[in-house]
């Protein structure tokens, strides 16, 4: 601001009257999960001394806590204020009114009268007697009813149309009244004291937080059986949604992945304390207990701002005058903006209207690799699962959000996305394969007895699973393909039963892997390996297999549940049989319940 020796002469507060869709742009568009923030750009002219900007029809939805005002110009800017609009008051009636009023009940009145009309000549005749009716008189009755019936109908139907159109002048008239329709939503206004210096063109800047704007994750996965390096194109799409009552039209627009926070402080602790519980009596009075107060930071003040940058303003040449001085206030307040955990910058301009309805765009396009696997648990369901492991080795974090996948070109299904970090995992459901069959065979079972002097019955289940691949041709995702087959044992709930797992001949975690494959506590936390059936088939407990994953195993919890998997490396067109076989203990004529 430049600081003259005389100050200027008094003069009168120019007006200045803008609205804000109409005489500003936005430049800025900030979407966040619940609220957006914008920036709308000013143009006008100030005359020397004290100016007073209006602005209206900014958005109700707008946070009054967030609003700022930035500017650039030889110009002060003395204080922001917020404000609903007040409605006109709407007159309820007015002289055309009343007379269109009393014209319609006239008409109203006439068409009674005339409906009535018409009932009575109906009514006469009908009430001739066949007896007393001079036959050479009919034939001029009758034309005598339908003239003055004609005359009524005719009567009728103007009278009607009539009434129509003064409604439709009453309706005319009731909006004429009412004004120009106004749009709710759009019902704030800002004013802004400015002083200038000197009279020209300044800048003035408002950024805001507006609700009812927010956006959502989306993705399409798209999966290739035949591709080798990378299978999987991810999009990663943006959802916005806005009804803040302006249109954004041809702005540039960001995604922000941080939840935005106004006057949002550490909170602080109040003294706890403790005191000996005393009782008191009826009608005693209780001590007064003191309060801590927390002091929290208050909102900032809507004059506070910062310089706007040139992308607000634009850039001035070398060859120009020295920059026009930012605008000053009269307190300044310095805001800091943590990181947040990603941002994401729409190419070019959008346009997203305030209609409520999701408008998509495609942040990225990535191309990523993934593991797929083969699951089935044949005891529920003999249908074959297939899942992606897909990494995340791009520099995105990928935010929680819908899923649609596809495979080779066909939908699959709809899937939900986690949140995923870069260099971090997630499972993607691929549907089911129909190309691996699997049998699971009746089970079979047979009882004997043992011991000599306490006996005790033995109960041997056998549960024979067929695997078969079926694929003719190979691909490089199903090259090496194996198959995770999931089942388990019963795990007894009382001392006098004991489960043993003969067959895989798993063992719970022990010492040297030294155990008994009897499912009762392991006192030493050792992971037993993976037990080799035959050339390609292997089992382990399940939980045991994250630990090739690279994620830690709960050793405590192996075997607990009696849950285990053959993981089976299957050729094109061949089978694999596994046999599960366990064996159930109690003392002669213990009913098992479960079994």
């Amino acid at each position: 601001m430049t600081v003259t020796e005389t100050p200027p002469p008094f003069l009168a507060v120019n007006p200045i009257e803008l609205v804000s869709v109409d005489d500003s742009k936005i430049v800025s568009v900030s979407v966040y999960a619940g609220r957006a923030e914008v920036t709308r750009l000013f143009k006008f002219n100030v005359k020397t001394g004290q100016n007073q900007l209006n602005i209206i029809g900014l958005p109700t939805a707008l946070d009054q806590d967030s609003f700022k005002v930035e500017g650039r110009g030889a110009a002060t800017i003395h204080d922001v204020t917020l404000a609903s609009i007040p409605r006109p008051v709407v007159p309820s009636t007015s002289s055309e009114l009343e007379s269109l009023s009393s014209k319609k009940k006239r008409a109203e009145k006439a068409l009674a009268r005339a409906k009535k009309s018409l009932d009575s000549l109906s009514a006469y005749l009908t009430s001739f007697n066949v007896d007393h009716l001079d036959v050479s008189k009919l034939q001029g009755a009758v034309d005598a009813y339908d003239a003055s019936a004609a005359q009524l109908d005719e009567k009728v139907t103007e009278l009607e149309k009539e009434i129509k159109e003064i409604d439709e002048a009453m309706n005319e008239e009731r909006k004429s009244l009412a004004g120009p329709s106004e749009n709710s939503k759009l019902n704030l206004k800002a004013s802004i004291g400015i002083f200038a210096d000197s009279e020209g063109e300044i800048k003035i800047a408002l950024i805001y937080a507006v609700y009812n704007a927010t956006w959502s994750a989306g993705y399409d996965i798209r999966v290739d059986m035949e591709a080798k390096d990378k299978p999987v194109s991810v999009v990663y799409k943006g959802g916005i949604t806005q009804s803040t009552g302006e249109d954004w039209t041809d702005v540039p627009l960001t995604l922000e992945t941080a939840a935005p926070t106004f006057g949002l402080g550490v909170p602080s602790l109040s003294p706890w304390t403790l005191s000996v519980y005393r009782h008191y009596g009826y009608g005693k009075s209780l001590p007064s207990i003191s309060k801590s107060a927390s002091s929290y930071p208050a909102p900032p003040g809507r004059g506070a701002v910062l310089p706007l940058t040139q992308a607000f303003y634009g850039a001035t040449s070398a060859s120009a005058a020295a920059p026009a001085p930012e605008i000053q206030h009269r307190s300044l307040q310095v805001s800091s903006k943590g990181a947040v955990n990603a941002t994401f910058g729409v190419p070019g301009l959008i346009s997203i209207p305030s209609d409520g309805v999701s408008h998509s765009v495609t942040i990225a396009k990535l191309e990523l690799a993934a593991d797929m696997s083969w699951v089935s648990v044949p005891k529920k369901d003999s249908r074959v699962h297939l899942k992606a492991n897909i990494k995340n080795a791009s520099e995105y974090t990928l935010l929680a959000g819908s899923a649609s996948v596809y495979v080779d070109g066909s939908f699959i299904s709809k899937s939900d996305v986690p949140l995923v970090s870069p260099d971090e995992s997630f499972d993607c459901p691929l549907g089911l394969d129909p190309s691996i069959r699997i049998t699971y065979h009746p089970r079979a079972k047979k009882a004997s007895q043992s011991g000599f002097y306490s006996k005790s019955t033995v109960h041997t289940f056998t549960q024979r699973i067929t695997v078969h691949n079926t694929k003719a041709t190979s691909s490089s995702s199903t090259e090496n393909l194996k198959i995770k087959i999931i089942d388990q044992v019963p795990v007894s709930e009382d001392s006098i039963i004991s489960v043993k797992l003969v067959q895989p001949a798993l063992v719970l975690p022990g010492a040297e892997n030294g155990g008994t494959g009897t499912l009762s506590g392991a006192t030493e936390l050792k992971v037993p390996p993976p037990v080799k059936i035959s050339p390609g088939v292997s089992a382990m407990w399940m939980g045991n297999d994250d630990d090739a994953a690279g994620g830690e195993v709960d050793v405590d919890a192996l075997g607990k549940e009696g849950k285990f998997a053959w993981v089976c490396a299957l050729p094109l067109q061949s089978k694999v049989g596994l046999t599960l076989q366990y064996e159930v203990s109690a003392p002669v004529k213990t009913v098992i319940d479960g079994i």
